[in-house]
């Protein structure tokens, strides 16, 4: 009889191993995200902000939650965005999840040319903690795509002594 039962629960265990080590772990299921940037039109002949790096926050984690993904970095024209072009600016594999906060880091080329003159563009706190869009969207599962509108008619800002600033407003469209 006890040879019955330790064979019983021999085979019981076995049948446990070898259900959880076939079962699916959900929690580590990746998304392929792809960032694209377009704009609205502005008074000015160039817009150009210095994007180096894209940021996205897959958690709540403030330390794992980000995850670099793969950036096209460049100085981008927003003003060659408009009229429905837009740009791949990066792309990168996530765990699938919500993507709850983007993040621009900017470089410092960023100006506006308006009447034939350049202007060096300010960005307070933007080469610091970069440009930041709160998003709040689940992931389809399989590939994503964000487009941001990078609205430069309400982000250029000329101060009273003819500086420009360029004060973000991003939108996920």
């Amino acid at each position: 009889m006890k040879k019955i039962v330790s064979s019983l629960l021999l085979c019981a265990a076995l049948l446990a191993t070898v259900f959880f080590a076939c079962s699916k772990d959900n929690s580590q299921k990746r998304t392929t995200v792809k960032v694209r940037l377009t704009d609205n039109p502005i008074n000015a002949e160039e817009v150009n902000v210095d994007i180096q790096q894209v940021r996205v926050k897959f958690s709540e984690d403030s330390i794992n939650g980000w995850t670099d993904i793969t950036t096209y970095a460049g100085v981008y024209n927003l003003l060659g965005l408009q009229n429905g072009v837009d740009t791949l600016l990066a792309v990168g594999t996530i765990p699938t999840n919500f993507v709850k906060e983007i993040r621009f880091v900017l470089g410092s080329n960023n100006s506006i040319k308006v009447a034939g003159i350049t202007y060096p563009l300010t960005i307070p706190s933007g080469s610091e903690s970069g440009l930041k869009l709160k998003v709040n969207k689940k992931l389809n599962g399989t590939l994503d795509s964000l487009l941001i509108d990078f609205d430069a008619a309400l982000s250029i800002h000329q101060t009273g002594n003819g500086s420009y600033q360029l004060k973000p407003v991003l939108k996920i469209k």
